[in-house]
């Protein structure tokens, strides 16, 4: 299913009136990160909305302000690089929203409960499961593969949220709200837990996904837990009492809680990718206009599958790649981020050794030819250049057609080289390319990287482990490195 063909339960309708929220006092875990100070609102940005299908300006709901909320990681196992390039087009939403002079609150939750391994509600919790699986606590793994998340985005150069908000944090605001959906008569009891009630929203499943599980107490296939009891005669390592019996939230819950302590409701941006839209997503859209009467969110945007040849990725199913193996294989991680700029988020990008090694090559074409540029003191970005660049993006994000005007100006000989470095300068603080990093002293010094495995070749040598040499070899000759032998040693030169 496509972000083009398909919506989060576009027509869902509710007869609530809604129920006042009480204040929530929970403190969520913020991250203090620097971000690119905000300009005057400038120029209109175009965004396609997969709530109503089309590509329209976006309009704040207070001017001058975007809150946005992100779904983020079911921390039971290493991000896949699939999922990293959702968040790689939210950082590229957020860059343009910012340079464009709106004032962001991003929101991003993480996933440490209620995630089971079925959508229709059933199988055990992934946090619960993945614990099993590696002889470590629930909590352990959920802070293990929380930290690794965040490492894999300070790689990709993608700024962090201003509130990160984990599910186990905001237990009882999720309470809460079930309680708000049980009095608007949304909700029935099952032998395992407490479900929302679908056929009260009549509009409800015209985009939504069937989930037929094998709970015979469900009325109607698609309705979806709100709150799960704990198994009779077992304990499980994440468990809450509530006024319905000890247990766990279901998965959906826990955004539309979150999304409302942060952002109230409704609130301008949710992103996800666009596996959200037809249960996921549908659903926080149900419970939450069941409670409130309000939709809780004005635009929705869903990023496209990354798929390796002719498979999504996946983590359940164990068939992914994580950043970590790309850098392991001797890749810049903004290689990887170069890669996703070749496509638009919302169009499909198949995954290839191929497509990987010719963004790498065009990475470093990029950095050598930005290196031999002059730095030269006062220059200013060439204004007709850079609003060609920004154009390009504050129409849907079109990082394909901004990418391109990167290379225009990179050749553009009738612009004087430090004005050209000026202005590739200012295009990397929306499109990061790592350019920042590049020393214009020695535009030919190997990496510190590069040298680092030479050296270690080089022991490897001394040692007769050849094995060793070879494989680090290879390792040299994937970042673009030829090593050459001779009477006085080991040298690199580009390939």
């Amino acid at each position: 299913m496509s972000a083009s063909t398909a919506s989060p339960a576009a027509s869902v309708g509710a007869t609530s009136k809604g129920t006042a929220r009480a204040s929530r006092t929970v403190n969520a875990t913020s991250a203090a990160t620097a971000t690119p100070a905000a300009a005057p609102p400038a120029e209109p940005v175009r965004l396609f909305n997969t709530l109503t299908r089309q590509c329209d300006v976006f309009t704040p709901l207070e001017p001058g302000k975007a809150g946005l909320y992100s779904c983020g990681l079911t921390v039971y196992d290493y991000a896949h690089i699939g999922n990293l390039r959702t968040y790689l087009f939210v950082d590229l939403l957020r860059r343009v929203l910012l340079a464009e002079g709106y004032d962001v609150n991003h929101v991003m939750n993480i996933t440490d409960v209620g995630h089971l391994t079925s959508d229709a509600d059933e199988g055990a919790d992934k946090m619960e499961l993945g614990a099993r699986k590696q002889g470590r606590t629930a909590w352990e793994i959920a802070e293990f593969f929380t930290q690794a998340f965040k490492r894999d985005l300070t790689r990709l150069q993608i700024l962090e949220p201003d509130i990160w908000c984990k599910a186990t944090e905001h237990v009882p605001e999720m309470i809460e709200l079930i309680a708000h959906i049980e009095e608007e008569k949304f909700t029935y009891r099952t032998s395992d837990g407490i479900y929302f009630d679908t056929s009260k929203l009549p509009d409800y499943g015209q985009q939504a996904g069937a989930r037929i599980g094998l709970n015979d107490e469900k009325r109607n296939p698609q309705d979806f837990a709100l709150w799960k009891f704990s198994p009779e005669g077992e304990q499980r390592q994440m468990e809450w009492d509530s006024p319905w019996g000890r247990g766990f939230p279901g998965w959906h819950i826990e955004c539309s809680a979150m999304a409302a302590k942060y952002l109230s409701v409704p609130f301008d941006l949710h992103t996800g990718g666009v596996d959200h839209i037809p249960v996921h997503h549908t659903n926080e859209i149900a419970q939450t206009q069941a409670a409130t009467g309000k939709l809780l969110s004005k635009w929705w945007l869903h990023g496209e599958f990354l798929n390796m040849k002719d498979r999504k990725m996946s983590k359940s199913s164990g068939d992914f790649l994580t950043l970590q193996s790309l850098i392991d294989g001797g890749y810049d991680p903004l290689a990887y981020r170069y890669l996703t700029y070749q496509a638009h988020y919302r169009a499909h990008l198949t995954f290839t050794e191929e497509a990987l090694n010719g963004a790498a090559s065009a990475l470093r074409r990029l950095h050598e030819t930005f290196a031999a540029l002059p730095e030269e003191s006062g220059a200013a970005p060439e204004s007709a250049a850079v609003e060609r660049f920004r154009a390009a993006l504050r129409e849907d994000l079109n990082a394909p057609q901004a990418l391109a005007v990167v290379w225009e100006t990179l050749r553009d000989d009738t612009i004087a080289p430090g004005v050209r470095r000026a202005t590739l300068a200012a295009m990397n603080e929306l499109l990061p390319l790592g350019l920042e990093q590049v020393s214009q002293a020695e535009p030919d010094q190997p990496p510190a990287e590069a040298l680092a495995l030479l050296e270690q070749r080089n022991a490897a040598r001394k040692a007769r482990d050849f094995a060793a040499a070879d494989r680090l070899r290879g390792e040299l000759a994937a970042l673009g490195y030829e090593v050459r032998d001779n009477a006085q040693g080991s040298s690199l030169a580009r390939k």
